[in-house]
């Protein structure tokens, strides 16, 4: 009698952890269910008006939508008209990236390895210009270079805006990567076997820091090329980039031909922001890969 009774009591146990498995489990997929359906929500919140648009820039007339009919007309008319925004935004961006290149990844490093007050005081110097709104940063590079004409009509007066805005996003990249990277100890021992600065800055310093420059060059391309509040203030006739000439389509011409331009836009845009991703993805998976390589063997 007692060996059924045991029996019975364990039954009775396993029962009840098998329900309480089962409430886990059932709790765990209506989480799961919860989270697909925010992030859902969330891509259709942001993608849907980005297709809404691409829609009213294809279509013949916006107001009686796809019905209409679809054409290519408008994107052939803002690329008659607007083509030398396309040019120029493209110009400015990669004259931006290679300045901020020059200038922003030796500062990250600088700065990755200085750890004094003084170091600290000129990375919150160089994050100003983002605290600032674009139109008072433009407003000041009007109240010093107005006067220079020939500069101030030039396309390489938005970049030295661009470069201002953009910079603190390369160095932060950068300084971020190299204080991670145990860099210190790969220079100490390139040094011991007679390594100059400069070997060792391109040898050891580069490669590991480049996750950091492909993250802060995307940055530093994307925000250059999208830029509007900056560029708004210190461009002319001459120099009209694409979010400029975007601002303009909107408020001055047909819907059709701003969804257009925004079309262009996107464009331009998405292969560069799937070719740096690619380089971010692979950069980092070679950092990887040759962290595995200098592992230790474990001992016997």
């Amino acid at each position: 009698m007692s060996t059924i009774l045991e029996t019975q009591a364990e039954a009775s146990t396993a029962r009840r952890a098998l329900q309480r498995v089962k409430e886990h489990l059932s709790a765990r997929s209506f989480l799961a269910a919860g989270q697909w359906a925010v992030t859902l929500l969330i891509c259709a919140f942001l993608i849907v008006p980005v297709v809404m648009s691409i829609l009213a820039g294809l279509t013949v007339n916006y107001f009686r939508g796809v019905s209409s009919g679809l054409t290519l007309r408008w994107l052939g008319e803002v690329w008659t008209q607007y083509h030398g925004s396309v040019f120029l935004s493209l110009e400015i961006a990669v004259a931006t990236l290679a300045i901020t290149l020059v200038i922003g990844v030796p500062a990250g490093y600088a700065l990755a390895r200085s750890k004094t007050r003084a170091s600290r005081i000129v990375e919150e110097l160089l994050v100003l210009p983002i605290a600032l709104p674009g139109l008072a940063s433009a407003l000041a590079l009007l109240v010093l270079y107005g006067g220079f004409t020939a500069f101030r009509t030039s396309a390489m007066f938005i970049v030295v805006g661009h470069v201002l805005f953009t910079l603190p996003f390369m160095v932060r990249a950068v300084a971020a990567v190299a204080s991670s990277a145990d860099l210190r100890t790969l220079e100490e021992g390139a040094a011991s076997l007679g390594a100059t600065f400069r070997q060792r800055f391109v040898t050891i310093v580069l490669p590991n820091v480049r996750p950091g420059i492909v993250a802060g060059a995307l940055a530093v391309l994307t925000l250059s090329i999208g830029e509007f509040n900056l560029t708004w203030m210190l461009h002319t006739p001459d120099t009209k980039t694409l979010p400029v000439g975007l601002a303009d389509t909107y408020a001055s011409l047909r819907i059709e031909i701003g969804s257009a331009y925004t079309i262009l836009f996107f464009l331009m845009t998405m292969p560069l922001l799937v070719a740096m991703q690619w380089l971010g993805v692979d950069a980092t998976g070679q950092r990887r890969a040759g962290a595995k390589k200098r592992k230790p063997p474990r001992a016997s």
